[in-house]
């Protein structure tokens, strides 16, 4: 066994197949299997169980997967420290961030980030599918969610509000709902996934009350909801941060003010893989972000 077949079970086993390591280490799915066949040989007993959907390790070689990972990131600290050494911080950072919290929030601090770190790269992309952070290459995600996953570091950036709003001339002619049945008699606008009904739920005096909306407007571009509101169109329901200056300047009103309402979760959470090496760009951004996070909280 050698150096290099550690970091090659370690790439196999991230990547969950053969394809996709062979992809990643840029060398040929047979030469991937032939070397991998090899490395159980030597050792003598089988490391990998290979599934018609993905490779697992097996207890012995989830401890070799263990001791490559930690050979494997100490080798690229070591390189990075010495490829850095007086220089400013470089790397790369592969960022998903939601589309209205990332454009509407996150935005002037990825800018000061940038301003701050020029030689990073920052590649952002604005999405609010839920995706798979191993096959899409993601560094860092960044999800509004009920609870933190097991399965990810899951750093928590505060607590997300949701308000149930309009223009007030669409209020002039009607009454407040005051309940989350009244609801359900209103043109509802929101970000929700199309054809699925959508699923509100709300929390007074300690209470949770849930009910099915059907919205007469969706979209996931919470820029074009708040223009919606603004025009009359009917009663949204979305994150404070998408209104908030347009509530302090009386151009959309709010109700159901002493409940909680909930979507898709109420905490905002950084998620990435427990076992991906953070390179010096990406722990600092980490911080950096978190930071921000705490200071607007």
């Amino acid at each position: 066994m050698d150096l290099n077949s550690l970091t090659l079970l370690v790439e196999i086993l991230d990547a969950s197949n053969l394809s996709e390591a062979a992809r990643r280490l840029k060398m040929s799915r047979a030469n991937v299997s032939y070397h991998l066949n090899q490395l159980e040989k030597s050792v003598g007993v089988q490391l990998v169980r290979r599934t018609t959907r993905r490779l697992e390790p097996t207890e012995i070689g989830l401890r070799l997967y263990q001791h490559g990972l930690t050979i494997r990131n100490a080798l690229r600290d070591a390189h990075e420290s010495v490829t850095t050494l007086g220089q400013e911080l470089q790397g790369r950072v592969r960022l998903s961030v939601p589309s209205g919290y990332g454009q509407l929030v996150m935005a002037p601090w990825l800018i000061d980030f940038k301003r701050a770190h020029p030689g990073i790269v920052l590649d952002v992309l604005f999405e609010n599918r839920v995706e798979d952070l191993v096959r899409d290459e993601i560094d860092i995600a960044v999800r509004v969610m009920s609870e933190a996953p097991p399965n990810l570091v899951a750093r928590d950036m505060g607590r997300v509000r949701y308000v149930a709003c309009a223009s007030p001339g669409f209020m002039a002619s009607r009454e407040a709902p005051t309940d989350l049945d009244a609801l359900r008699a209103e043109p509802l606008i929101t970000s929700t996934v199309i054809g699925r009904q959508l699923r509100l739920a709300g929390y007074l005096d300690g209470e949770r009350h849930e009910v099915l909306l059907e919205p007469t407007l969706i979209s996931e571009n919470f820029l074009f909801l708040r223009d919606a509101v603004l025009g009359g169109l009917g009663i949204a329901l979305m994150p404070d941060y998408v209104v908030q200056d347009d509530i302090a300047q009386g151009r959309v009103v709010t109700m159901l003010d002493r409940w909680r309402l909930s979507i898709y979760g109420t905490r905002m959470y950084m998620v990435y893989m427990p076992n991906r090496h953070h390179t010096r760009a990406a722990s600092t951004f980490i911080d950096f972000i978190l930071e921000r996070a705490r200071a607007a909280a």
